[in-house]
């Protein structure tokens, strides 16, 4: 499988963090697919964390479009954008919550940065390239293979369900809808946070809220600075409520089933991130692309 849409990562830390860029798994590699057993809910007893016990995890997924049109300036601004990320998500969640980055990228193939999620405190992005087509479906089925916990969702403790940020510039060259249909069985996708950033004036919001669920957790960006702003507060706002628990209703003092956390932690994350980009994007008028 090529490297053509990445480069070498340059690794200083951590042993953990030493499968990169040229240990990456390609998805026609991977595991055996595991949605069977994992419509069993394997999430331990709790899935959505509603108990406070021994440290819990939080694996952060970002799928990110590297094809052909995102090259130049687009995958420039990600690029430094991602790097100056990673320490904001650092500061996330509590003491008792280990957060993790795992990293698909999608174009002609699709590719993870790291052949396991990384610690946030020894994760280090390695930049990207683009070229080739958008294969979301191809990027759909492979996150579907990997949310299992015989894969990537294997950590010994209570693990709090999954954030999936989605960054694309344009419409699917594949068969997104079959992949999503395959996604939309798997367990940790139903209770994971989703969001959405459609990047350009090529990007289809309406295919990205089929993937979220909902056009609140959809936001878009039409200029370098924009794209900086929605990828700080998708990723740093979901990674928020993803580390929070929630067992109690806040109207009716009851305690909350695990469909319900869902709901409450998906619906706040609509709400907070509509009001973040309403008050912080001044130039929401700006022409399709300009800026790039």
């Amino acid at each position: 499988m090529s490297n053509e849409n990445i480069t070498e990562p340059v690794i200083n830390s951590a042993e953990s963090a030493s499968a990169a860029a040229d240990n990456f798994e390609p998805a026609g590699s991977a595991a055996p697919n595991t949605n069977a057993a994992d419509s069993l809910l394997d999430f331990d007893d709790d899935p959505l964390s509603a108990t406070g016990v021994s440290r819990k995890s939080l694996v952060i997924f970002f799928l990110i479009d590297t094809s052909g049109s995102m090259k130049g300036k687009k995958m420039g601004e990600l690029n430094t954008v991602m790097e100056e990320l990673i320490p904001e998500i650092r500061r996330v969640g509590e003491a008792d919550t280990e957060v993790k980055v795992a990293v698909l990228t999608f174009s002609t193939e699709v590719r993870w940065m790291y052949s396991a999620p990384i610690p946030i405190e020894e994760f280090e992005w390695a930049r990207l390239r683009a070229s080739g087509v958008t294969s979301l479906g191809a990027a759909f089925k492979e996150l579907s293979l990997r949310m299992s916990r015989n894969s990537y969702l294997n950590s010994p403790s209570l693990s709090f369900a999954p954030v999936i940020f989605l960054m694309t510039d344009g419409y699917p060259s594949d068969d997104y809808k079959e992949g999503l249909r395959e996604l939309q069985s798997n367990s940790w996708y139903k209770f994971g946070l989703k969001a959405a950033l459609g990047i350009g004036s090529e990007a289809n919001d309406n295919v990205l809220a089929e993937f979220t669920g909902s056009a609140d957790t959809v936001v878009h960006a039409y200029s370098g600075s924009q794209l900086a702003q929605m990828i700080k507060i998708i990723a740093v706002t979901s990674s928020q409520i993803g580390s929070k628990s929630m067992t109690l209703s806040d109207e009716t003092g009851r305690e909350l089933a695990e469909e319900d956390v869902f709901a409450a932690k998906q619906k706040l994350l609509g709400q907070q991130i509509q009001e973040l980009v309403s008050n912080q994007v001044e130039d929401s008028d700006v022409p399709f692309d300009t800026g790039w």
